[in-house]
């Protein structure tokens, strides 16, 4: 295909001035492999960046509003309260209007709602405008705007802000750039690798979404002792710096930095790895892909649906667990806030391994579903175990928690990544390069209402009992796995007709989500 009829199905861009500066210092043009490279640290960096400022209020939540659930735990009020004075690390301060009220714990809830009703909705629009815009520039100004009101929310502290409708506005704002990120960085990955080990790889890649949050926690727990507004203004900061580098520096496809695909690779050399996400035989196909359109993909519906109580579970525990462990005695003793922060961070970290595995069992079995599934079901047990164990002692809670963590964030980031990245490449869609930032924010748009759902029930079940809210978590897995049953089966039944026939040639493409998927 010709370069000039490319062109005119492509978004126009130009080229980043730092790799401009490079290439003029340097002398010669940057290598694909450096842009490839440059492109997976940047997307990484910048979707960690976005999950720390995410993860702030989690943390700030227990110095907001530290009386809430006194009286709702398993012990009595009056031995908590003689335990808090007992300890020089965790004194109960006044907490911080309005959110020091009685229903201070639903105001804290709604406002989780505000910020992941207002991504989710946002999620569609972008992933909409980014098949169709820069995305260097979509993401920079998501970064940015993310930034500048995370810091407000936090500057309400210095401001002496006490009013319910500015915290939530600023979260609101928060949410509506953060929706610009997703669907940015997932596309631009798209753009520069292949379909070799995908799941593995994009696992590994996903690791940003728990690096973030354990960054997150860890760097709001220590800003707490200046005072809660550096929570939030510090990773305010960091997310609009890493912004200002995504726009100096990345490369949204190899075209922009004026490298041809067919000139990347000889036929000899030219692997699954090295070949570019989506692959482009005419101009027709660069028409955008519909909103309705792209829903209609066999595949996205059922993984969007299983993502929505997927993240369910995973959002409760990003924005409740330090909340939920400084207010749990565990082998009869109490966390301050910091410390519950920290110790939540082994949440993440089971996260990272979890997003890992999933990956690789995936491309092993060649089974999304399969494997998603699996995980779903295993973090029944897992989320019981940890209700009823976690609080025997430290070490038992460290072990579950970091159990649970694999179990929940691995089909979370399977879903999020690798499956995405199948369905907006599907066989439907013959190769059609404008659709993957559509499929991910319709997958993920879908699983982040999901996300605003956990949060809210928990702040108003939780003023109950913390153990409605494990159950809660429970059935959501149950159903998640349940929305997945007939991929499943299907894919099973292709596996054990593989198996009856002659394997398939090296180009055929066994892939469970465009095989099994295409049913009616």
């Amino acid at each position: 295909m010709g370069s000039s009829s490319h062109q005119k199905g492509r978004i126009r861009t130009k080229k980043p001035l730092g790799i401009q500066l490079f290439e003029c210092v340097q002398g010669s043009p940057i290598s694909f492999r450096s842009c490839q490279a440059l492109v997976l640290v940047l997307t990484f960096l910048s979707y960690a960046s976005y999950h720390a400022t995410r993860k702030t209020t989690s943390i700030v939540k227990s110095v907001l509003d530290p009386k809430t659930n006194l009286g709702m735990l398993h012990w009595p009020s009056h031995l908590y309260l003689q335990n808090l004075k007992g300890s020089e690390n965790n004194t109960l301060s006044s907490g911080w209007a309005p959110f020091n009220a009685k229903d201070g714990t639903a105001l804290l809830g709604e406002i989780d709602l505000a910020f992941l009703g207002v991504y989710a909705i946002g999620m569609f629009f972008a992933g909409h405008l980014g098949d169709r815009v820069d995305l260097r520039i979509l993401l920079t100004i998501g970064m940015i705007g993310t930034g500048l009101f995370t810091a407000a929310f936090g500057a309400g502290y210095w401001f002496n802000i006490h009013s319910f409708y500015y915290f939530l506005g600023m979260q609101m704002m928060a949410g509506l750039f953060q929706s610009s990120g997703w669907p940015s960085v997932v596309a631009v990955v798209g753009n520069w690798f292949g379909k070799s080990k995908r799941g593995l790889i994009m696992g590994i890649w996903n690791a940003h979404t728990s690096v973030g949050n354990i960054s997150g926690s860890l760097i709001a727990a220590a800003m707490l002792k200046y005072g809660w507004s550096w929570s939030f203004a510090v990773p305010g900061i960091m997310i609009a710096l890493v912004g200002l580098t995504v726009f100096l520096l990345l490369p949204v496809s190899p075209d922009v930095i004026g490298i041809q695909e067919d000139l990347h690779f000889k036929d000899s050399e030219k692997t699954d790895m090295d070949a570019p996400l989506l692959e482009r035989s005419s101009e027709a196909k660069e028409k955008a892909v519909g909103f309705i359109e792209a829903w209609r993909i066999p595949g996205v519906a059922p993984f969007a649906l299983c993502l929505f109580f997927c993240k369910l579970v995973a959002y409760t525990f990003l924005y409740w667990l330090p909340f939920y462990i400084s207010h749990t005695a565990i082998g009869g003793q109490y966390l301050s806030d910091s410390s519950a922060g920290v110790l939540s961070t082994l949440f993440d970290v089971g996260g990272v391994v979890g997003g890992i595995l999933a990956g690789h069992i995936s491309d092993h079995l060649d089974a999304r579903a399969l494997t998603a599934a699996s995980f779903t079901f295993s973090a029944i047990p897992a989320l019981f175990f940890y209700r009823i164990y976690g609080s025997v002692s430290l070490t038992w809670n460290i072990a579950l928690m970091f159990v649970t963590g694999m179990l929940v964030n691995g089909p979370y980031a399977l879903i999020t990544t690798a499956v995405s990245a199948d369905l907006g490449t599907h066989s439907s869609l013959n190769g059609n390069s404008r659709a993957l930032a559509t499929v991910t924010a319709i997958i993920d748009g879908t699983g982040s209402i999901g996300a605003a759902v956990g949060p809210l029930l928990t702040g108003y079940i939780s003023a109950r009992s913390w153990s409605a809210v494990f159950t809660m978590l429970m059935a959501s897995a149950l159903v998640a796995g349940l929305l997945l049953t007939r991929l499943v089966v299907a894919e099973v039944v292709a596996k054990m007709e593989s198996r009856r026939a002659p394997a398939p040639a090296a180009g055929d493409l066994p892939m469970s989500t465009t095989t099994t998927m295409d049913e009616p």
